[in-house]
């Protein structure tokens, strides 16, 4: 006979950060802030994406970005050049942000001159998709040097993510990257989500991905 009992742990955390969750899109819906969570893997121009995205939308939304990282504040030094309003967070080892989090973030960040803020989440495919972190919509960032058998990979990133940018196409044609058939396999998980190839470093996609987040911004707060 068993002496002892066996707990869910997981899905009691889950259910109260999917609560907390809700709870700050209520705020961030009150105080007319949109918050975009960026996810991606190391190395995939998350950064470099996010100076071209302020460039194109720095004049018509006040935009906040936290910047989340197990340790360091060199992506919060090269946000800060582009005029923005931001926020370094360290996570002491978590490789992921919740709601709770993420609130915290937005606290130390302040939003009562945000319209727009984006959390820049810790770079991994993995823990960052099983956490709502009460953001507005879920974005992710897809390089072409990572594959196009990512989806097959790590479906579940794919799976709750709004908007796709497939990064780095400039580099297509050195790499064995189909294109065609990645969008595929994320559309198989995602039969909604809106697929953007771009370039972060020459500019071709950007204004796409653009007029995308100004439609959903403006819907958001207005």
């Amino acid at each position: 006979m068993e002496g002892y009992r066996v707990l869910e742990i997981k899905k009691s955390v889950f259910e109260n950060n999917d609560r907390e969750a809700d709870r700050l899109r209520a705020e961030l819906k009150k105080d007319r802030t949109f918050l975009l969570n960026l996810m991606s893997s190391p190395g995939s121009g998350k950064t470099t994406t996010l100076k071209a995205t302020i460039a194109a939308l720095k004049d018509e939304f006040r935009i906040g970005v936290m910047e989340a990282d197990i340790d360091s504040d060199v992506d919060a030094a090269a946000i800060e050049k582009t005029g923005a309003k931001v926020i370094q967070l360290h996570t002491g080892g978590m490789c992921h942000l919740d709601a709770g989090m993420t609130k915290q973030g937005l606290e130390g960040l302040g939003v009562d001159d945000v319209d727009f803020a984006i959390l820049e989440n810790v770079g991994n495919l993995v823990c960052p998709a099983e956490f709502d972190t009460g953001s507005v919509k879920n974005a992710m960032i897809l390089s072409v040097p990572e594959g196009d058998d990512k989806p097959l990979k790590y479906p579940l990133m794919f799976s709750i993510c709004d908007v796709l940018l497939i990064n780095k196409i400039d580099v297509l044609p050195y790499f064995d990257f189909d294109l065609e058939a990645c969008k595929k396999h994320v559309l198989r998980l995602n039969p909604n989500i809106r697929i953007i190839p771009i370039s972060a470093r020459t500019g071709e996609g950007i204004d796409e991905w653009a007029a995308w987040l100004r439609t959903e911004i403006k819907n958001w707060i207005e």
